[in-house]
């Protein structure tokens, strides 16, 4: 498939692009809800290739593809051995000939691109350590359907400059709205990601003061302290990131019909409060919904 294409990272994707994904997803939603979305890919088979343990990549993966009429394969890394006991190359040149579609939740980055790279049909990054598209694009998803259009609104997440933040930083060189990222001090974007955002004109900022970053913001985002990976960083993290706590108190300052996000799973009293994670102004669990109806947007999209 020479026209074939990826879903690597956001601002691969042009806003027009985008828009259309987004469109989709919205479109579906209502007919995947009531089990009347149109079979549009029988007989195609999607590769679900895991690194990390999931809920919601796995389950929104598997079952927005097959509401499609399509197949899913569940795969893990110890079974392909991609990289060790087998390249690259080899691994994406042989499930090509097996699969329609590839979606993998992997921890390096670049072999999630070089899979992309020797892979004769579609790529969709599941989540790496560099980037999380599939969870942004959801996370846009949710916020249009509460506050109308992201343009112009401010979305500030509160914590590590991880995965999550870069894909933000991604999503703000194609959307017009104002990114902040309240951090502390050691734990910035990647470099590479925030140099190409800044010269591509995106609004973004990066503070380490929590409580002047949501003053009146209206969409707070919130992620775990430490993940997968990094444990033996756990006590460390704990203690950076004690005041950058999402509570009620924090959040008095956003805008008054502010939403708040966590893109799960949500370690309760560390990163986000009970008061906060259920409270009235958050929508998690209609984020967590958007994530099967994203993604199965951008697979329609992408796998003939």
């Amino acid at each position: 498939m020479a026209d074939k294409k990826d879903f690597l990272a956001i601002d691969d994707y042009s806003t027009e692009e985008l828009r259309a994904i987004l469109t989709l997803a919205r479109e579906q939603k209502p007919l995947a809800r009531e089990h009347r979305l149109p079979h549009t890919h029988p007989n195609r088979i999607l590769a679900c290739v895991f690194a990390k343990p999931s809920l919601r990549t796995r389950v929104s993966f598997e079952v927005g593809f097959r509401q499609l009429g399509g197949e899913t394969l569940f795969i893990t890394d110890k079974e392909i051995g991609m990289g060790t006991r087998e390249s690259v190359h080899d691994v994406a040149q042989v499930m090509s000939r097996f699969c329609d579609g590839i979606m993998i939740r992997w921890f390096d980055h670049q072999e999630v691109v070089d899979l992309a790279k020797y892979a004769t049909v579609p790529v969709v990054n599941g989540l790496t350590d560099l980037n999380h598209p599939c969870q942004v694009m959801a996370d846009i998803m949710t916020v249009e359907e509460h506050l109308g259009s992201i343009d112009g609104k401010t979305v500030v997440m509160v914590g590590d400059g991880n995965n999550l933040a870069n894909s933000w930083l991604n999503a703000a060189i194609k959307f017009p709205f104002n990114f902040i990222l309240a951090c502390p001090e050691g734990y910035l974007p990647d470099e590479g990601i925030m140099q190409k955002a800044e010269a591509a004109g995106a609004s973004f900022m990066i503070t380490h003061d929590a409580r002047e970053a949501v003053e009146g913001a209206h969409v707070i985002y919130s992620d775990a302290f430490y993940s997968m990976g990094q444990e033996e960083e756990a006590v460390k993290r704990r203690k950076d990131f004690a005041p950058f706590q999402i509570t009620g108190e924090l959040l008095s300052g956003a805008d008054n019909d502010h939403i708040v996000l966590h893109c799960l799973p949500a370690h309760r009293g560390e990163e986000i409060t009970d008061e906060v994670m259920d409270g009235p102004h958050s929508v998690v669990f209609d984020e967590a919904e958007n994530r099967m109806h994203a993604q199965r947007a951008i697979l329609a999209t992408l796998i003939g």
